[in-house]
Parts: structure tokens; sequence; C-alpha cells
């Protein structure tokens, strides 16, 4: 997972130096669906949120969070969900847990310890990373903004959504009728 580069225009051998005003207090975070349906476009459901950083405050998102964003995603799919985590602390916390096993409208399925490669996701932060590349921001906000941007530019072209799944060589298979 190398960080992404772009080209400058700079002199060769003179690294571009930009300043920045100082440290700022916030944190982004970003949790993302994308969502494969046989005979239907894909989706992407993202939910990015910026979080301040005070003392005692959380830096990243809680399974209360992605529990809101699953709701979210069987509301908007209108049909059972099966979600494939990968092995994120939050993804494996006791509330969330309980929380599928409440409702039936939800099945989970957990990867490998460790395979970025078959999770599709990871595709789409390399496709807003390759976006973001060499990109200077002014204030948080700039940040954020571009950061939505470019999700609504993925959710609105299904064919990179199924490109992701593509790049993990794994494939949906419709169950077949008894």
């Amino acid at each position: 997972m190398t960080p992404p580069r772009a080209r400058t225009w700079g002199r060769r051998g003179h690294t571009p130096v930009i300043r920045v005003r100082g440290r700022s207090r916030r944190r982004t975070s970003v949790a993302a669906l994308c969502c494969y349906k046989p005979g239907e476009k894909s989706r992407l459901i993202q939910r990015p949120r910026a979080h301040l950083l005070l003392k005692g405050a959380r830096k990243s998102f809680s399974w209360k969070d992605y529990r809101d964003l699953l709701v979210r995603a069987h509301i908007q799919l209108g049909g059972p969900i099966v979600v494939v985590w990968d092995n994120l602390n939050t993804h494996l916390a006791a509330g969330l847990k309980r929380y599928e096993a409440e409702h039936d409208w939800l099945t989970t399925v957990r990867l490998p310890p460790y395979a970025p490669d078959l999770n599709p996701v990871e595709a789409v932060w390399s496709l807003v990373r390759g976006a973001m590349a060499n990109t200077a921001f002014g204030t948080p906000d700039d940040l954020h903004r571009k950061l939505r941007r470019e999700l609504r530019r993925i959710q609105l072209r299904p064919h990179l959504i199924d490109g992701c799944l593509t790049a993990t060589g794994l494939t949906i298979n419709p169950p077949t009728p008894p």
C-alpha cells in the first residue's frame, strides 16, 4: 500500500515545497459499502465524517456508526444484506455482533485476518487516493469537500464499482432455486 504519486512540473532533483498553516484539530474518517446485486447496477453507500480532536473524543467510527450505515443501506437497498467485513476491531465489537444476531435481514461473513486484496472497498480507497495525489488542502473543509466529490464521482459510475470487485477476483453467484 504505497502512497499515491503523481507527476510535478518542478525541476528534476528539486522537491517542490508548499507552505501550509499550522496543525489542524480535525480528523476525517470514511466508511463505505460496495453493494452488488445480480442484474442491477452496483452501488456505493458511503458516509464521511469529520472528527474534532478533543481530549477524550473518539477519533474514528464506533460500532454504532457502522450499525447506522448498515441500517441506511438496508433502507436504500430494500432487502436483506450480506456484509463481508474485514477484521477491523470495530467490526468485531460485541455491540455490533449483538445487532447482527438480532436482525434476520443481516448476514455477515468475515474475511481472513489480513486480506486487503479480497476487499473491494480497498480499491475504492485507491481510486480516491489517486484522485487526491499531490494535492495540498488549505483547510480541512477543502479536504472534506474533495473527498465527498471523489466518492460521488465513483457513485455515479457503476462500472468503477464493478471494477473494484473484479480486482479482488471474487464473483457474485446468485443462489440457485431449489
